[in-house]
Formats: C-alpha cells, sequence, structure tokens
C-alpha cells in the first residue's frame, strides 16, 4: 500500500497557510487545515489555500462531534469546499458517524479514535482502557457506520489493518523524522516506521512548516516513504 504525505498548515494566517502550501505542493498528497483556521477564515480562506495548490487534495480536520443532525448540518455547511477528508470523533456514536457520511457521500469522512496527544495516564484518568484497546473498537464500530477513513497514533497502525477493510484509509498524525521534536505528541514515530505498519496518509506539521526550507524538508520526508 502506497503510503502519502499531508502537511498540517498549523497556523491562522492565510497568506502562511497559502504559502507553504505552495511550497509543498509538489511533496505531498494532502493539506491539511484545522479548526483554529476554519474558525477564523471560514470558507473563503480555506479556497484561497487551495488556489495555492490547486492539484493537491483537502484534509478538513474539524473534529465534529455532537449530536447527529448537528454533525450532518455541519458537514454539509463545508459541501461546497469539496473535502477529500472530514473529521469526525469516533466517540460520538455510531449514528452521529452515519449521519455525516449520508451528508458528504463523496468525502471520506474520517473518525478520530484516539487523540495523539493522550498518554496511558491520561486515558486512565477518564476511565477508559488503554489506547491499543479502545482504538480498534471504537473504529470496527466507525467503520460499520460508514468512516472511510481512521484516524489514530501510528502506534495503533498495524493493529487496525488487522480489524478493517483495505479500503479504509489510516491516517496517522504523531509523525516525527528522525531528530525531530516531539511538541505535544505522546505516540510517535518516523514516516518510514508508520507506514511500514500500515499507514497510508501520514500527517507532518512543525517539522514541515517550521523547516527553514519548508518544500526542501517535505520532499526529503516524502523521499523516505516505500513508493
Amino acid at each position: 500500500m502506497t503510503a502519502r504525505l499531508a502537511v498540517a498548515l498549523d497556523t491562522t494566517d492565510v497568506p502562511t497557510a497559502a504559502s507553504w502550501a505552495r511550497a509543498v505542493a509538489g511533496s505531498v498528497a494532502v493539506l491539511k487545515l484545522g479548526l483554529e483556521f476554519y474558525l477564523r477564515n471560514g470558507a473563503a480562506g480555506v479556497l484561497e489555500v487551495r488556489r495555492a495548490a490547486p492539484d493537491t487534495g483537502l484534509f478538513l480536520d474539524l473534529k465534529l462531534h455532537d449530536i447527529p443532525a448537528t454533525v450532518a448540518g455541519g458537514a454539509r455547511a463545508v459541501a461546497d469546499l469539496r473535502p477529500d477528508y472530514l473529521t469526525v470523533h469516533a466517540a460520538g456514536g455510531p449514528a452521529m458517524i452515519e449521519a455525516a457520511a449520508a451528508a458528504l457521500p463523496t468525502t471520506r469522512i474520517a473518525a478520530v479514535t484516539v487523540l495523539t496527544s493522550l498518554g496511558p495516564d491520561d486515558l486512565a484518568e477518564l476511565g477508559l482502557p488503554p489506547a491499543a484497546e479502545l482504538v480498534p473498537r471504537w473504529a470496527r464500530v466507525a467503520v460499520a457506520a460508514g468512516a472511510r477513513a481512521l484516524v489514530s497514533s501510528p502506534l495503533e497502525v498495524a493493529e487496525l489493518r488487522r480489524h478493517v477493510p483495505g479500503d479504509v484509509d489510516l491516517i496517522t498524525p504523531g509523525i516525527r523524522p528522525a531528530g525531530s521534536a516531539r511538541g505535544d505528541q505522546s505516540r510517535i514515530a518516523t514516516p518510514a516506521a508508520a507506514a511500514e505498519w500500515g499507514a497510508n496518509l501520514l500527517v507532518v506539521g512543525r517539522p514541515i512548516t517550521g523547516a527553514a526550507d519548508p518544500a526542501a524538508a517535505a520532499a526529503a520526508i516524502a523521499a523516505e516513504l516505500p513508493s
């Protein structure tokens, strides 16, 4: 399975995001724009970034989590942006995921399992089982409800590949090239390791956007991935 690279454009500044998008377009498959960017700039900001890299996919990482009707309405609200991926929280349950998938049938609804910022102590404090147990359980429910992608840390990918169909995209944030700072991620891996374990969309942010030359950084990470 070919692994592809997504760049997390973690800024609220439209010109900066567009500049990064333009720089890395030749090396990444997907541009990921998150909640902060969308709340500050709305659809107009997203469209401006898309114009900077028109042949690159769009990943709207909004992590919707509400009652099914509200999530369906939120999904319909971004339909004109034609996102390739839209995230919802797996914890919202099957009816919510089904509603999102029905509202955006041409978009891959990506169910976020356990956030990569949560470590074992955090999950225990929340009264939840370890990620190795929780992630596959939530993933099976999400896929049965219509999710066509799953978001997990790279550490759960190999197990997920045994539980979900091969056409479900496994998306992994928490990707750090060797020698990069951990940042606020707890469950991380290198790009090559995540790809070997079965991830097929690897999300990288600061190691690319914080580099002196984002284009060169993206190209170097892309070169690490198996073809």
